[in-house]
This record gives structure tokens, sequence and C-alpha cells, in this order.
């Protein structure tokens, strides 16, 4: 299907690959929408990557803004596809050219144990609530799920994001057991490292009553998909299992929790309504599989257990999976079965939340779709270009005329798109200004709030 002369792309998501997709549309003279479910469009940079990482957190969604904040970008925020708006309507009628999805995997991979759902807030948390809870739980406001961190807790993973979860359990715990003492030291300080903290108060985990968490792996440590060195020869596999090795090491000298390998959950342990523990049996790895090993089950009992498996994408009517991902028709451009117009990017397709792997897949595969499907050439991009020399003022001008005189697109579907992304935007209260908007919604820092407290001397 051929398309020729300008074009309005919707693009779901305001995230890591999102943004970067906008960015690439609109840096190629293209209109762009970018619709995002939260109020700002930072996605897992501020819901999912542990505020521990307040630099490269600044550092990314900075990155974001600069993306999205350009004349030919709109933004509506507030915005959940599939409840605020239906998708197959979005993507018929509206009147985009294309439809891009960079929606994100924001869905816990279930633990593959039945009937053990039930148990969530009774004995079981998943990963992406906990953490989002842990990177918000300093607001003032705040006003979301409250988790309660339990020493001796149980954790089930393996890659970067259990890691994450291992650390703010032994974070929370080890502070606020400091705290009863006497001792404040605050979350940067045992980022760093819980190990040195105690060192330097000579205790140990003992001395504050703390057992510390344990995480069960259904690999081996060697196996951890903790670094991205590629593994294609037997030299680069012996080298990347010696470098997870040595982060898992010094991820447990530093939070001094525990490691169990060769774990796989089978069954669960379950006393009145509560979940009490998981039936974990012991496996081997041959030829790079899981193996399980008959007759080895052992029973683990525990005050509480996080499941750290993966996320997925949230279903969303209309749009087809496969597996736990967007089932897509095309791999190339990554488009969506039953659809010629709309297209995926990021972990919504790869399943992986990397951030340099969403930026260059959101990158690649717009780049793919702006060639390929929406054929805008050379001489498209140069004709587009000679009308932004400009203020920008009237850059948006000269885009609207060249629209126009071209009759790229009717004005009528133009206008359709600009008013039903108007009253989005007013519904949440959006006055068009994304820079203002961004000022008046960042929450507080936690940080920012240290800072405050150490200036007032509380």
């Amino acid at each position: 299907m051929k398309h020729s002369g300008h074009h309005f792309i919707a693009v779901f998501g305001g995230a890591v690959s999102g943004a970067e997709a906008a960015y690439q549309l609109a840096n190629r003279g293209f209109r762009v929408v970018v619709f995002d479910q939260n109020i700002l469009p930072y996605g897992k940079i501020e819901d999912g990557l542990p505020k521990w990482h307040s630099k490269l957190r600044d550092k990314e969604e900075q990155r974001i803004n600069e993306k999205i904040d350009l004349p030919n970008v709109r933004f509506v925020p507030g915005v959940k596809l599939g409840k605020d708006i239906d998708f197959e309507d979005i993507a018929r009628n509206w009147g985009f050219t294309a439809v891009i999805l960079a929606t994100g995997a924001w869905r816990d991979r279930p633990l593959p144990i039945n009937g053990i759902d039930q148990y969530v807030n009774r004995g079981l948390y998943y990963q992406n609530p906990f953490v989002y809870w842990f990177n918000h739980n300093h607001e003032p406001e705040f006003a979301g799920e409250k988790f309660d961190i339990v020493d001796g807790a149980a954790v089930v993973g393996g890659g970067l994001a259990s890691l994450d979860v291992v650390k703010i359990l032994m974070i929370e715990s080890v502070q606020k057991a400091l705290a009863e003492r006497g001792h404040r030291v605050d979350m940067f300080t045992l980022d760093r490292s819980i190990a040195k903290v105690l060192d330097n108060l000579n205790l140990s985990l003992s001395d504050l009553d703390l057992e510390g968490c344990t995480l069960y792996y259904r690999r081996r440590d060697i196996d951890m998909p903790l670094s991205s060195i590629p593994t294609d020869t037997p030299e680069q596999l012996e080298k990347a299992q010696m470098v997870r090795k040595k982060i898992l090491d010094n991820y447990q000298k530093k939070y001094l929790f525990k490691f169990e390998p060769c774990h796989m959950p089978v069954d669960k342990i379950v006393e009145g309504e509560r979940l009490e523990g998981i039936v974990f049996r012991k496996t081997k790895i041959e030829n790079n599989k899981v193996e399980p090993i008959l007759g080895s089950d052992v029973e683990i009992r525990a005050p509480l257990f996080i499941s750290s498996i993966g996320s997925i994408p949230e279903p969303i009517p209309g749009i087809p999976t496969q597996g736990q991902v967007f089932k897509i028709s095309n791999a190339e451009c990554c488009q969506i079965e039953g659809y010629d117009n709309v297209f995926a990017v990021g972990n919504a397709v790869t399943g992986r939340g990397n951030i340099n792997e969403s930026l260059k897949h959101g990158r690649e595969i717009t780049e793919e779709v702006m060639d390929n499907f929406l054929q805008w050439q050379e001489e498209d991009y140069q004709s587009w270009l000679r009308t932004t020399e400009s203020t920008v003022e009237s850059n948006i001008n000269a885009i609207v005329d060249t629209i126009k005189r071209k009759k790229f697109m009717p004005d009528e579907v133009i206008q359709n798109i600009l008013d039903k992304t108007e009253v989005l935007q007013k519904k949440v209260g959006y006055n068009g200004s994304y820079s203002d908007w961004v000022d008046k919604n960042l929450p507080v820092r936690l940080e920012t709030m240290l800072e405050n407290e150490s200036n007032t001397g509380n």
C-alpha cells in the first residue's frame, strides 16, 4: 500500500522507544500525536527504574522531553488505549496514516503455578507494582497501593530487575532497623553499599536481627541475563559467564542477600487464605536447557514471596498477541497482524526492557516505516525542510500551508484529529505547553526532600 505526501502519525507511549519514534518522524516533516497513559510520558524510566538511579532517570527524561517538545509533535497525556479510546476506532477511523505502538510492558509475567495469583497481597507480590510503590512512596501526596517490607522474603527471578527487587528489600529493611537503633542513613548511601554502612557502624545483619532475603533462580549464576556481552563464540560465552558471576558476586557483597541457583517454582503451599511457601524443584542445565530433577522438590517457606520473572505488554482489545507480545505479520517493520497501518516498537514486541535496546528498536522500525510503508522520499523531505527555515511559529504555518497546497491530507481529516485530541487534552487540563506541563506535574524527588531536610536541620 503506497502513501505519498504529508502524513499525520499517532504514537502510543512517549517513553524511550515512543519518544524516539516521534522524534524521527518529526525531524522528517511528519505531524505526530503522542498519546500516553500517564500524566508524564516517562514510562518505566519514572516508574520502573529504581529511584536510586536519580542521575540516569533525569538524563533519560530530559532526552524524552527534547524529543517530544517539538513544533509538529502534539502531546496528549492521561489517555489509556483500550479504556479511554478504542484502538480499532483510532486505527481505522480517525484519519491517521499510521499508528505506532510503543506501549511498553507493564504487566508482570505470571508466576507459573496454578492458582497462585489469588494470593496476590496475601503472601505474594509482583515486581511492577512493588517497584512503582518504592519509586513514589516518599511523595507527600502518594495515594497508590502500599507494600510491606518483610525480613526473610524470597524473590523468584534472575535478571537485573530481580536484583533491583532484592536491593529494595535489603535497603528498606536495613534502613528501618538502623533507624530503630538511632542511626539515620538515607537510601542513596545504602545504595552505594549496605555492607560498608554496617562495617562503619561496626554492625552486622544479625546485630540488627535481620536474616536478609533470598533470590531463587531456575538456572545458574553464570546464566543470569546481567550483561549484554555477545555470546556467539565459545570464547565470548565463557567471558560473558565470568562477567555474570562477577556482577552477582558484587551485588551479594554489597547488599548481603542470599542466592539459590537451579530452583524452579512448581507448586504453592497455602495455609488458610495466605501463601506460606513455594515448592521448588531443583534443576540442571543441559545444552542450555533447564532440566527438572525428579524427586528433588524442596518446600521453601517465607513470610513474603515476590515474583520477578519478567514483564509483558498489557492486552489491548483489538490488538492480536502471540505468546506474551504483540503479534506481527511483517518482522522488518513490526507490522501488527490484521492492520496495514499499525506498527509496534520497543519491548511491546521485543519483550526486553533495556533502555538502549528500546531506543535502537524505536529508531530502526520508525525509519523502516517511513522509508518503505509511508514512502516519504528524499525530495519530500527536502521540500519540507525548505519550509522550516524561519521562526518556530512560521514553521508551523509553513507546514500547514504546504499541506493545503499539495492536498497531502484533506483539511477535514487534519481538523478532525486536532479537534479530537484537543478534547482529550482538555479532559486532563493540558494547556498545550509541554514544558509547563512537565514543570507542573513532575513528582517530588527524594533527593530534593533530603536536601531540604538537611538545609533546615531536620
